[in-house]
């Protein structure tokens, strides 16, 4: 897992979307169709936003399978930088003692039954990704991608 150096940058020239939803699926869901929506009003270039809609779907997912705490909510962040063609995905969730596990390199692929695909999609489809801690007691996973 590469690292980001830090958390998403708001500064003036980025564009920045932020939205609390349920942990459900249906919240899930509408995570992956409000970033489209959202990189779509942005003028995303296309590639990135196919790539974004996959990695949002599977953090948000995440977020609902293995972040869930009855009663409190997960936020997706998004920041969109012009310029650069690069965009900031977070996904915060409330329970920081569940971190997401990578497969090792060396997994046999019935360990990959269990779990562990969408990690290393979003692996594949971002430059970067990494876990940390959200105080008091959950996580964000952030990730960076970038068009051509």
């Amino acid at each position: 897992m590469d690292h980001l150096a830090a958390p998403i940058n708001t500064h003036a020239h980025a564009h920045t979307f932020t939205q609390l939803l349920s942990p459900t699926r249906r919240g899930a869901r509408l995570a992956r169709l409000l970033a489209v929506m959202q990189l779509h009003a942005w003028d995303a270039p296309q590639d990135l936003t196919e790539r974004a809609e996959l990695v949002v779907g599977e953090l948000a997912a995440n977020a609902v399978l293995h972040g869930l705490v009855p009663g409190r909510c997960f936020r997706i962040t998004l920041a969109f930088e012009p310029s650069a063609r690069r965009l900031h995905v977070e996904v915060t969730d409330a329970r920081g003692e569940s971190p997401p596990h990578f497969p090792a390199a060396d997994a046999e692929p019935e360990a990959l039954l269990t779990g562990g695909r969408g990690l290393l999609l979003v692996a594949a489809l971002s430059d970067r990704w990494e876990c940390v801690p959200y105080p008091p007691g959950g996580k964000t996973v952030r990730a960076e991608l970038s068009a051509p």
